[in-house]
């Protein structure tokens, strides 16, 4: 049979060259000129009243000196450094005009930043006089009380783009209300009752220098000379808010000494704790500058025990960022002024191991005992050891939170993992110190990783910048190991394998039990409900408002959700101690806990299949193994030896 041969056919496939049919875009916005480190002639002179209680506006007048004619254009700062992010609103800037002498200059925000203006500068002027208004949002943070007011000098202040704003002096003035008082790390050139002039300062050292005013105010001085002087500056809504115990205030001046002798260093001319005790300003947190420091704590901060002990991290940690985050800098989170991106691959050096310090210093200046340590450590270990978020997010990946999550509300935060690099951070460089105690044979440990990361060549105000290679070559030269491949293994891990190594290696395991500790019923007020989310997963807030709830955790699974609210435990009206002993004897007779709540407009019931009783967090000690947390977390009298 003869094979048949077919003709080969080719079968071209032709491709058309699209050329889409539609809009294109428009040209690019004019450009901005990048920051250039040049010297920037004569100084800004920026006159802030800050006078007006009633309507809590302040009313900016500024001169900027013309460098040359022609186009320019003038920025509002973006960026915050205690944030690490973009939160500073443009909304709250009005009323601006620019002169140049007498003749009024036209101004145009640019179409795709709305932090920048620009402006043609006429042939011959040798000034720009803007004047404005900050007007402080009614949702946002409160900057001016009856009795207080709070002036972070970035919201108050334009400045030129192109160049270095550590190169642009500025000379401050700031009017006060009637009969207020100030404090800053800023010094005073001149003051009189209402006026105060301050000397010049770059436009980087002017914004990382708040100003705190009040009424009611009490200055302590911690240190006595010849030493450098640290103040602490306390404002409170009424004088019984800045009575605070005669032994706290020992403890703070302790502080002033302890923590420049653990990191061999003392950079600052003189050191400013900005402190408001409030019920009518923000509280219960704090932001860090280079030689100033501000707490901001309840007006019961003075009688209230349980407070004091909860901040005490938050103390230490904003005044050890003074060294770690202010005078040494991640690299790539530095930025040469205010309107350009900040990146914060390594918050978990700057924030995590300063949370770290944190927790040390704290025991070892006696504002918490070693129980209460223990304790605080306890609660950040149960927290990220119920994070499941880490799944599918690493904790270096939580390092860019402070790009999109800032003032975002995060309704799943155990899923979605916001700004971990905190409590996980502690955990990471706890297990550190462990770590080069177990390769030094017990002669090397955090402590000296701070006297040579923190202390050579650091006493004077100069930043210098750090990346991951420094910190693991620092760490390298004080007990060899592959540091970075340690690192690295940890950040991107996608599960808690390595989680509680530190506590391990220091003989603790975290256990939970039925009983809550001191500190973690300290830790619920603070929330202001009652924490459940390691058993039933759910924080109940006043009148059973359900505050969170654990991501696939039981009640997660029964169909309860953010915002219901409880009204019944098995029929009875909800309460929280009737809802705990629910849980107790579920514990015992197995049977599903029926819980009733509102929701979306409804009314729904449940019943809910736990059985593992009350789950509260504690350190326990681990048999036959050397206490070496106990060692890091002592009292010591000299803390760098």
């Amino acid at each position: 049979m003869k094979k048949l041969l077919l003709p080969l056919l080719t079968l071209t496939c032709v491709v058309p060259a699209y050329a889409s049919v539609g809009p294109q875009p428009t040209p690019a916005a004019p450009a901005i000129a990048a920051p250039r480190d040049i010297p920037f002639k004569g100084d800004i002179t920026l006159k802030v009243d800050a006078s007006d209680r009633v309507h809590k506006i302040f009313r900016v007048r500024e001169t900027i000196p013309v460098q040359k004619s022609g186009a320019m254009v003038l920025l509002y700062p973006q960026w915050e450094n205690g944030s690490h992010s973009a939160t500073q609103e443009a909304a709250p800037l009005a009323g601006l005009i620019i002169k140049a002498g007498a003749h009024r200059l036209e101004w145009r925000r640019d179409v795709v930043n709305p932090f920048a203006f620009h402006i043609d500068v006429p042939a011959g002027a040798r000034a720009l006089e803007l004047e404005f208004q900050y007007l402080p949002a009614a949702n946002g943070p409160k900057l001016i009380s009856r009795d207080m007011l709070t002036l972070p000098w970035s919201k108050v202040a334009l400045y030129p783009a192109g160049w270095f704003i550590r190169n642009i002096g500025v000379q401050a003035e700031l009017t006060l209300p009637d009969g207020f008082q100030f404090a800053t790390s800023l010094e005073t050139a001149q003051a009189n009752a209402h006026r105060v002039s301050f000397k010049t300062a770059s436009f980087e050292d002017l914004a990382d220098a708040p100003v705190y005013a009040g009424r009611y105010y009490k200055r302590v001085e911690l240190t006595n000379a010849p030493a450098i002087p640290v103040h602490l500056n306390m404002f409170g809504d009424n004088e019984a808010a800045l009575d605070l115990p005669p032994a706290l205030v020992e403890k703070f001046r302790a502080m002033a000494t302890a923590v420049p002798q653990l990191f061999r260093s003392q950079h600052y001319r003189h050191f400013d704790l900005l402190m408001s005790l409030s019920d009518v300003m923000p509280s219960g947190g704090g932001v860090e500058h280079q030689e100033s420091t501000e707490i901001n704590v309840s007006a019961n901060y003075a009688r209230d025990a349980g407070e004091q002990v909860l901040m005490a991290n938050l103390v230490a940690h904003e005044f050890i960022h003074s060294w770690n985050g202010r005078t040494r800098q991640p690299a790539d989170l530095w930025s040469p002024n205010l309107n350009l991106p900040m990146r914060g691959s390594l918050l978990w050096v700057y924030e995590g191991q300063t949370e770290f310090w944190a927790h040390v210093m704290s025991r070892r200046l006696g504002l918490r005992t070693m129980e209460q340590s223990l304790d605080a450590l306890a609660v950040d270990a149960a927290l990220m050891a119920n994070r499941p978020g880490r799944v599918w997010k690493s904790l270096q990946d939580s390092t860019v939170d402070a790009l999109y999550m800032p003032a975002k509300p995060v309704h799943w935060r155990d899923w979605q993992r916001r700004e971990d690099y905190y409590a996980e951070g502690v955990m990471l460089w706890l297990d550190v110190d462990m770590l080069l105690r177990e390769l030094s044979g017990g002669r090397k440990s955090m402590l000296d990783f701070a006297a040579a990361f923190f202390g050579a060549g650091q006493n004077s105000r100069t930043i210098s910048t750090y990346a991951f290679d420094d910190v693991c070559k620092a760490l390298n030269r004080i007990a060899p190991y592959n540091w970075a491949a340690y690192f690295n293994t940890r950040l991107n891990a996608h599960d808690d394998t390595h989680l509680l190594d530190g506590l391990k290696r220091g003989g603790y395991q975290l256990v939970y039990t039925d009983q809550p500790t001191d500190f973690f019923v300290q830790h619920e007020a603070d929330l202001g409900g009652i924490d459940l989310s390691t058993s039933l997963g759910l924080v109940i807030g006043k009148k059973g408002a359900v505050k969170s709830v654990a991501w696939e955790g039981p009640a997660f699974k029964a169909g309860i959700s953010l915002g219901a609210r409880l009204t019944a435990v098995a029929g009875k009206p909800y309460t929280d101690d009737i809802l705990k002993q629910a849980i107790r004897d579920a514990a015992t007779s197995k049977q599903p806990i029926g819980l009733s709540f509102d929701a979306d407009g409804a009314s729904h019931t449940v019943s809910i299949a736990y059985f593992d009783s009350l789950r509260y967090p504690q350190l326990q000690r681990i048999s036959g193994t050397a206490d070496h947390l106990q060692s890091l977390l002592q009292q010591d009298g000299d803390i760098g030896k």
